[in-house]
């Protein structure tokens, strides 16, 4: 055996074998753990995907089937020869909007095989105008069977697909991107890194920044002296129960200062 051959995959349960019409080659069938989340993403950019997912921890997560990713590319449901996607919007303006048709067709496609029941799997379309992406949504997607999520192009999406299909919009924030993928893949990976096995250490999302309704507390490494600044004392002093309460402290006294809206919040829980 060569040094440079694969080592061997460890086992990570038992994996779902799922029908399809499509040819694979046997020896590269994904592996995917039975109850692993499925996220199927519509867009006119698949290629944009898995993307940076595919890295770090959320890519090894990926390749030992702890989750699973579908690019559905919506221009083979256009319509005519050049598979036209959008058209002008009603009443004027600038710009161009998805057709409802065209994205009926796509959630549709995505819907296939999927629970009916919108809290075991949600769709979402990316939008500025969408309920704020908040870590209690993340931790809401990361407990379901799945999600669809849509990207939108040019002025945005006809509303009568919206509506008759219930889709739920979430913003990233109070600025507008050119389209909907950067925005689906910050969103899946806060979701992806919450599933049980995904993390090495479980308890980084426990005390990480919004776990607790607060930002984090600063973080020190080695060495313990750099340009002239020292670590906290408190923090090379091993007393837990102190190192507890002066992160404790930061943390508050940093969500105060940077994040007042989250304070409020706080205090009227």
């Amino acid at each position: 055996m060569s040094d440079d051959a694969p080592a061997t995959p460890k086992s990570h349960g038992r994996y779902q074998i799922r029908p399809t019409l499509q040819p694979r080659d046997l020896m590269e069938e994904p592996r995917l753990v039975k109850g692993a989340l499925t996220a199927k993403v519509i867009t006119l950019f698949p290629e944009a995907f898995p993307g940076t997912l595919g890295l770090s921890l959320t890519g090894k997560a990926l390749d030992f089937g702890l989750w699973q990713l579908e690019a559905i590319d919506l221009r083979q449901f256009g319509e005519g020869k050049h598979r036209n996607v959008d058209d002008t919007p009603a009443g004027g303006g600038a710009g161009m909007v998805l057709r409802p048709d065209v994205v009926d067709a796509a959630l549709r496609h995505a819907r296939v095989g999927t629970p009916v029941d919108r809290a075991r799997w949600p769709v979402i379309y990316l939008s500025p105008r969408g309920t704020p992406f908040t870590q209690e949504t993340a931790r809401r997607l990361a407990k379901g069977a799945g999600l669809t999520l849509l990207c939108g192009r040019f002025e945005g999406v006809d509303q009568r697909v919206l509506d008759h299909h219930q889709v739920e919009e979430i913003s990233l924030g109070d600025f507008v991107l050119t389209g909907g993928e950067i925005a689906a893949q910050a969103i899946l990976d806060a979701t992806v890194r919450l599933i049980p096995g995904v993390l090495g250490n479980a308890a980084s999302t426990e005390e990480e920044s919004f776990s607790d309704g607060l930002l984090e507390h600063p973080q020190y490494t080695r060495p313990a002296v750099w340009e002239g600044q020292e670590i906290p004392a408190v923090l090379q002093s091993g007393n837990h129960a102190e190192i507890a309460r002066w992160r404790r402290q930061k943390a508050e006294e940093l969500t105060q200062a940077r994040r007042p809206d989250l304070w409020d919040k706080r205090r009227v829980r």
